[in-house]
């Protein structure tokens, strides 16, 4: 079982950053593929960004290309992902979760075997 806890969130105006941290423990991490995905209300959870085991290989979606930042830290068992030039539209819950690296699809959610909790991110114009 791998535990996942996101923090870092909280309530930023437009054009500032936040920079959430997703902590795992119950295993290493550096056998599994990190996404972070999200969720406004009344929609879907979407992708925003992934990251291969070494930290190698990233895939972000188009609406944060170039704002968003995920790196991880396997020695410390921790994802981030920075958040610059943050805009009202990235408001949502915030997720973290892990795969194993051999599982292809890491922008589809069912793909994902442990999930955090959420932080939420509230962006204000």
């Amino acid at each position: 079982q791998v535990r996942l806890v996101e923090s870092g969130g909280g309530l930023v105006q437009a054009g500032g950053s936040l920079r959430l941290s997703c902590a795992a423990s119950g295993r290493t991490l550096s056998s599994y593929a990190m996404g972070w995905f999200r969720q406004a209300p009344g929609k879907e959870r979407e992708f925003v960004v992934g990251i291969g085991w070494s930290g190698g290989n990233t895939n972000y979606a188009d609406s944060v290309k170039g704002r968003f930042t995920i790196s991880r830290d396997n020695a410390k068992n921790t994802v981030f992902l920075q958040m610059d030039n943050l805009k009202p539209e990235d408001t949502a819950v915030y997720y973290c979760a892990a795969k194993w690296e051999s599982i292809p699809g890491v922008g589809l959610r069912d793909r994902y075997s442990y999930w955090g909790q959420g932080t939420q991110v509230t962006v204000s114009s």
